[in-house]
């Protein structure tokens, strides 16, 4: 008897540890968070500029990530710049938002609300993007910030941030083709800078994925 007692605390024990992940995730702001550090490291202040939360809250939810082994932090100067602790969360971030998506109907919902938004706004597969992309016949747009596109980026992308995507546009001849991405599925700033570029009269796509989802899809 004193082996299967044993043998059951251990495995409290265990459960106990695995929960942490799961509590430490019990947070929308949390998961937002998240969501922006596997687009690359960011400090408190970006965070916080990002999300509209202000510096102390930030802080309290890393602090919580943090201690979860989720997040990680180094020192620049007088920053303190936070990244996912291992390529092995943001693969584990990319498995939640898709049983999410599969298990929550009220995500794909969310997501057909925000499509009807912008009547009119063309998707291109992945599959058709690789085929133009290697006929080259279109260009790709990553219009993350620059450190993000730094810290990884569709192969064959060039890096346009939005606020420097007008001037860009300014350059080109308006025969080329365009497909852009942001920070995946529900980023908004993909489909209203596609609207934008064919108000400007090119012919522009929306690329579904973000960074992560290419990689992982």
């Amino acid at each position: 008897m004193n082996h299967f007692r044993s043998e059951s605390t251990i495995k409290e024990r265990l459960y106990q540890q695995y929960s942490r992940i799961g509590k430490s995730l019990s947070s929308d702001k949390r998961l937002e968070i998240m969501d922006l550090l596997s687009n690359g490291p960011k400090t408190v202040e970006n965070l916080a500029q990002q999300t509209g939360m202000s510096l102390a809250n930030v802080s309290q939810h890393l602090k919580i990530l943090l201690d979860s082994r989720l997040v990680k932090c180094k020192k620049a100067g007088t920053y303190s710049i936070y990244s996912v602790a291992d390529p092995v969360v943001t693969e584990f971030l990319f498995v939640l938002w898709k049983l999410c998506e599969n298990r929550l109907s009220d995500i794909p919902r969310i997501k057909e609300e925000l499509l009807h938004q912008y009547e009119g706004i063309r998707t291109i597969s992945k599959k058709e993007l690789l085929e133009r992309m290697a006929e080259n016949t279109i260009m790709v747009l990553d219009l993350r910030p620059e450190d993000e596109y730094e810290a990884g980026h569709i192969v064959g992308a060039i890096s346009i941030p939005l606020d420097e995507l007008d001037g860009y546009l300014e350059t080109l001849p308006r025969h080329i083709e365009l497909a852009a991405y942001c920070r995946g599925p529900y980023c908004e700033n993909t489909t209203e800078a596609v609207e934008h570029m064919q108000k400007k009269g090119f012919t522009a796509y929306r690329i579904d994925e973000g960074v992560q989802e290419w990689n992982f899809a």
